[in-house]
């Protein structure tokens, strides 16, 4: 059956989650049929994605113009984005008994703004989660040393979280710490820690694409290393993430874990994220092939999937090699390429990102709104 390789890597321990969201596929039946055919457990949004969806055709337009009374931009697009998550959330609501809490999550995102400001992402998240209100709902905080004190507190106060724009280890370790830290308070408080769930979201693809701009960079210094610097392309993404999981799984080998466990908690699965491969000459489903292992998610735009499904192979691999993937990042590191540099920059690059398309998607409303003929008050 065509869905084969899908299922394999769903009992490989992988749950699919769908990096896309827009308003007509939640209604006409497309996400129920990649549900049922697909494997699909889960979907992530974030503003590049909604921007997408509102430029592109007249989807949205009745819930503009049906909008009374003043609203900013930036709170019709929060009303657009909770309606479609919620309705995504009923969609995925199945899964989500079946697997007792386990999967069929779907994630929206506070905005890039709050990033380095524990107070306002507390404040945002929890707004984000009360007007959701579904039990499969994430909100996603960026990973910045701020998201990760935010992150504490929310977990606390009982809201699921995604924690998002991972990509240093020692930044995951404080978001490990961080979950942890929430539920334990969440006991003290002698509050439920059953129904609180999290995942962490490691970024892959990103980490190559600048490790491999710094090898062009030493091969422009000295051509006569290219062969040997050639050698290292296309590989610390991966090495990075098995590093992650390794982490992982020591983590919730630790006596700190297993108490919580013991007491119901869930555990905060490694997300990896930007899965779709960015450079032609790589395989396309390579950062899904080379991360398979139990309790992972990966969330992956529509044409990874298409591929995943056309010829992806499945097999144990997220905690093999392991050996080798420090030693790659310790011969980067010898190269001038320091991982954490490269983390460092793609922390800042991200945020940047996400606020340059918040700023279009808020941009482009204003702008479809007015040629709808309402208007949008600046702010109140």
């Amino acid at each position: 059956m065509a869905s084969n390789r899908l299922q394999e890597l769903h009992d490989a321990g992988v749950s699919i989650w769908l990096d896309f969201i827009e308003r007509k596929m939640l209604r006409n039946g497309d996400l129920d049929r990649r549900i049922r055919e697909d494997c699909l457990t889960g979907m992530t949004s974030n503003p590049t994605i909604f921007e997408k969806a509102l430029a592109e055709g007249n989807t949205y337009d009745d819930q503009i113009r049906s909008v009374g009374g003043d609203f900013t931009a930036m709170e019709l697009f929060e009303l657009i984005a909770t309606t479609d998550v919620r309705d995504a959330c009923d969609h995925f609501r199945g899964v989500y008994d079946e697997a007792t809490g386990y999967d069929g999550y779907v994630s929206i995102e506070v905005s890039p703004g709050a990033a380095n400001d524990a107070q306002a992402t507390i404040a945002e998240a929890t707004r984000l989660w009360a007007t959701v209100d579904r039990p499969n709902a994430f909100v996603k905080v960026p990973g910045t040393a701020e998201g990760a004190k935010a992150v504490r507190q929310l977990i606390a106060n009982g809201i699921n979280i995604n924690i998002t724009l991972l990509f240093a280890i020692d930044a995951y370790r404080a978001v490990i710490d961080a979950y942890m830290a929430g539920l334990e308070a969440r006991i003290a408080a002698g509050k439920d820690i059953t129904h609180v769930h999290s995942v962490a979201s490691f970024f892959v693809s990103r980490v190559d694409t600048e490790v491999d701009k710094r090898l062009d960079a030493a091969i422009k210094d000295d051509p006569s290393r290219k062969q040997e610097l050639d050698q290292l392309r296309g590989k610390a993404a991966i090495a990075n993430a098995k590093l992650a999981y390794r982490l992982f799984q020591n983590e919730i080998a630790s006596p700190r874990w297993k108490k919580l466990a013991e007491q119901g908690a869930s555990v905060q699965r490694p997300l990896w994220a930007s899965t779709s491969t960015k450079n032609p000459a790589y395989r396309d489903v390579m950062y899904v092939e080379q991360l398979i292992g139990p309790d992972s998610v990966n969330t992956m735009p529509p044409q990874t999937i298409e591929a995943f499904r056309d010829h992806g192979v499945v097999k144990r691999t997220v905690d093999a090699g392991v050996d080798e993937a420090q030693q790659l990042i310790e011969t980067l590191r010898r190269e001038g390429i320091s991982i954490d540099s490269v983390t460092d920059k793609l922390l800042t690059d991200g945020i940047a990102s996400f606020q340059k398309s918040f700023d279009e998607l808020i941009g482009g409303l204003q702008k479809k709104t007015k040629a709808l003929g309402k208007e949008l008050v600046e702010s109140h």
